[in-house]
């Protein structure tokens, strides 16, 4: 094969057909990215929020639960991209959803995804402001938000080969910069490690109170229904990258490193490095003529204050370890989005004019969402995605293990895919229904429901149809 065409398979990147077996990674090189994904200054305020909330040990408590089912979850909709060496949103046309119906999954996880690129460019953003010192014109924004689009259109345009290596690099750098950063601003505090390694609640009752956290069993449900939506959108990328793994225990294992470390090392690390600093950041605020009332709300108010947080602790360091941070999961989540948006534009009309168009229009979308107020609208939402990309991934997982099980004669073998998968889509609106609207009162942690309906009553829907209507189910014929 010519360089020509070695290149144009990079870009392309088997965007909607099969990765062979030729192109499969091991566990280390797929856990680069999930890793690097996940390690960015936005679950480090997530980090920060919620055992601010609770306290460090029922957040890493609900972070170990979130970590087990996230990782099992990860685990099952990789395996399936695994064995079929498909995307999710095209795996969702064969286990779930069918063609029509897998332009829900595409639309909805590429606007998340999407909408997490645009967040974590205005953090960059911001934190370019903040380090250098100048004000917030359209100058700043046109400059700053071009190149940051470049950049990533330039890496993520040539595939997952390229995209898995910047991932590695900046993660390796940017851990040993966090780990510089935590001794640092500990060091600095003058607290021992056990103090900051065992502080309670930091909101006032009435907060907490608020929240619906003023006892330890409303503490643990609000840290975990935070923290569960990203364990949604994060197996639906661990499908994307399962479909390059060598194995089943590959993507597995891959899954596992990507889910602890979110929940369990960036939240404690959030935690530490805010609770150690706090007092040097109020002082800063301070100093710059807020009042330490003000300054107190503003130091854990959103990312952004995060971003501040590492500059003003670690100066140059803390600037770097902001840019690495959120530079990789940018390639990442451009990655993720230019699959989403290929099969989108593809179920939706039948065009395909080549994932590179697709990069591009991710990048195009987010600049857009930066433009007007879609970002705060998308921000309010975080938690419906969540509850939508983890009923998706349960439904994959349950078409896959559960309903091929039970039709596995000739039906098996039928190939030609459906439009429209109703029992798939019946059950994602019903498991969204239930958790969000129904069962709150009684079910406060919202992925219990969805999760639960998805993975029982999907396989009774499914399989009620095929007897009723003696019609094949569509499955890939690969794997």
């Amino acid at each position: 094969m010519s360089n020509p065409d070695n290149l144009a398979a990079s870009i392309e990147d088997h965007a909607l057909d099969a990765v062979p077996d030729a192109s499969r990674k091991g566990w280390l090189q797929l856990s680069w990215s999930t890793v690097g994904i996940v390690t960015t200054l936005v679950q480090l305020f997530v980090g920060a929020l919620t055992t601010f909330v609770a306290g460090i040990k029922i957040g890493i408590l609900a972070g170990l639960m979130v970590t087990v089912i996230g990782a099992a979850l990860g685990w099952g909709v990789g395996h399936v991209a695994y064995r079929t060496g498909l995307s999710s949103t095209v795996l969702s046309r064969y286990y779930g959803f069918g063609q029509k119906g897998s332009i829900l999954t595409a639309a909805v996880f590429g606007f998340m995804i999407i909408g997490f690129l645009a967040l974590e460019n205005a953090l960059l953003y911001k934190g370019f402001l903040f380090y250098l010192n100048i004000a917030d014109t359209m100058t700043s924004r046109l400059v700053v938000y071009g190149l940051l689009t470049v950049a990533w259109i330039l890496i993520t345009a040539f595939g997952f080969e390229l995209v898995s290596r910047v991932s590695s690099l900046t993660l390796v750098v940017f851990l040993g910069v966090l780990v510089y950063m935590v001794f640092d601003v500990i060091a600095s505090s003058g607290q021992s490690w056990s103090s900051v390694m065992s502080f309670g609640a930091q909101l006032p009752p009435d907060a907490l109170k608020a929240l619906g956290a003023d006892t330890d069993s409303g503490k643990f449900v609000f840290c975990v229904n935070v923290m569960i939506g990203s364990a949604g959108a994060l197996a639906m990328i661990d499908a994307d990258l399962g479909r390059y793994a060598k194995s089943s225990r590959d993507i597995g294992f891959a899954a596992l490193l990507g889910n602890l470390f979110m929940d369990v090392v960036m939240l404690a690390v959030g935690g530490v490095v805010m609770y150690a600093g706090m007092g040097a950041l109020v002082d800063y605020y301070v100093n710059t003529g807020m009042t330490r009332d003000t300054a107190r709300q503003v130091a854990l108010q959103s990312p952004d204050s995060v971003a501040a947080a590492f500059i003003v602790f670690g100066g140059v360091a803390g600037t770097i370890l902001m840019v690495l941070a959120q530079s990789k999961a940018q390639v990442l989540n451009v990655y993720s989005a230019s699959l989403s948006l290929t099969n989108l534009f593809d179920a939706a009309f039948s065009w395909r004019p080549g994932r590179l168009v697709f990069v591009a229009l991710a990048n195009v979308l987010a600049l857009l969402m930066l433009a007007g107020s879609i970002l705060e609208w998308f921000n309010s939402f975080i938690t419906i995605l969540g509850i939508l990309t983890t009923s998706f991934a349960g439904i994959i997982v349950a078409d896959y293990f559960l309903v091929r099980r039970y039709i596995s004669s000739e039906q098996t073998r039928a190939h030609a895919l459906s439009d429209l998968n109703w029992p798939g889509l019946t059950t994602c609106v019903l498991a969204f229904v239930l958790a969000h609207y129904v069962f709150t009162a009684w079910v406060p942690i919202e992925f219990f429901v969805s999760i639960t309906v998805s993975l029982f009553l999907y396989p009774v829907l499914r399989i009620a149809s095929i007897r009723l209507g003696g019609k094949s189910m569509p499955h890939a014929n690969v794997g």
